[in-house]
This record gives C-alpha cells, structure tokens and sequence, in this order.
C-alpha cells in the first residue's frame, strides 16, 4: 500500500534525546549509570512516569513519587530535578524533513508529555522560539499523552491518530526513538523506523517515503 501518512514522535526525534541529559545528571550527582531509565521501566505503566503522563498526578505528586521510586531502588532522586533534563536542542534536518513530508503526506504527532512547562526546546536557547511551538503547528493532527489519558505504547493511541488521519495503518509510517513505542505500531501494520541517529532516520525515511532529505545541516 502506497504511504499517504508519517507519524512521529517529539522529544528524541525533533530534538535531542532526553537520556543523554539523564546521563549527564546522574555523573554530577554520583548516581548509578542509567539509574533514572531504570526507575522509568519499572512497572513502566503505573509508575510516575506514566502516572504524570496520562496527567493522573500534579507536579508535586511527580516529584514525590519519583522520589520513592528512584530511592526504593537504590539511589534516592526527586522527580523536580528530572523534569528540566526532558529539554532537549532541536534538530534542524528532522524539521527540514517534516517539511518535505507534509508537502506530500499527511503528518501527525502522537506524544508521551506532561502538564509542565518543561517541553522538549523550552530551555535555554530555544525558549525564545520553543520547539513545542516552532514545530507543532507543522503537524495536521498532535495526540499528547497528557490530554488524551492515553499514552505509548498502549496500541489506542496509534489507533486514535491513523483514524483522525483518515488512513489505514498499513498506509503509515512511523517514528520513534524507543523500540517499545515502534512495536505496536508495527505490529498495527504501520512501517516503523526507530531513531538512532539523524542520518540513519532520513536514509530509512528516504527508503519508505521515496523523498530526498538534506545531507548536511540547514540554516537556522
């Protein structure tokens, strides 16, 4: 089936992945390597993480929990020092490719995010501009996690999307930087390619689509 519809995810694809600001914390604070992924995966669908994301806990219920967590598994961190290392730097070439795919394809973005003012870009010196806001009115259609009460990899909310879209699974394909969260969607039927890097993406992207992206950094 021909591809009318391309899919992504936000943080780690449109901007930097938030685990390398995971592991940039965890080396000053003096916590195991991967400590803060490891309180993320356990009971991946009722921890805080997911609890904050599907908006069934404030801030300071985060913050918290995160703590127990994340203490009840050896090193004790509070969920108020996570959420600033979620911002991430944009990068230009993925926004580049947006472009070019919604000047052929329908796009949408389905996110796991939380009610905070911490998005992906708000940061430093993206807060001028704020990636949330540079690129989110790109996409025909956003699911957020926080909004719909639905988060990945829960299969529904592919399903929400490729619906609201008015395209067969089979017709999509989609992005992701987590294995997990590309699964579903392809075992929906949707072509999945999972992040790694920019070139390696683009190239698969390339390969699904039968677009040319850019080769080199954009301007800014």
């Amino acid at each position: 089936m021909a591809i009318e519809a391309v899919i992504w995810d936000f943080g780690g694809v449109f901007t930097s992945s938030p685990f390398e600001a995971f592991a940039r914390h965890e080396a000053a604070i003096g916590a195991p390597k991967d400590h803060i992924r490891r309180v993320n995966a356990t009971n991946p669908d009722t921890n805080a993480w997911a609890l904050f994301e599907r908006n069934e806990i404030d801030t300071a219920g985060f913050d918290a929990l995160f703590l127990e967590e994340s203490t009840a598994l050896g090193f004790p961190i509070r969920g108020a020092d996570v959420l600033p290392l979620i911002s991430g730097v944009v990068r230009p070439r993925m926004v580049e490719a947006l472009k070019l795919c919604k000047a052929q394809f329908k796009v949408g973005c389905i996110t796991n995010n939380m009610v905070s003012h911490h998005s992906p870009g708000a940061d430093g010196v993206q807060k001028p501009r704020g990636a949330m806001g540079e690129i989110m009115p790109l996409f025909d259609h956003v699911i957020e996690s926080s909004k719909a009460g639905v988060r990945k990899p829960d299969p529904r909310i592919y399903q929400m999307m490729y619906e609201a879209l008015s395209v067969a699974p089979e017709a999509c394909v989609y992005l992701d930087d987590l294995g997990v969260n590309c699964k579903p969607a392809a075992q929906l039927g949707m072509k999945a390619i999972k992040v790694v890097d920019v070139d390696q993406t683009l190239a698969e992207l390339s390969a699904a689509t039968g677009l040319s992206f850019p080769v080199a950094e954009v301007a800014r």
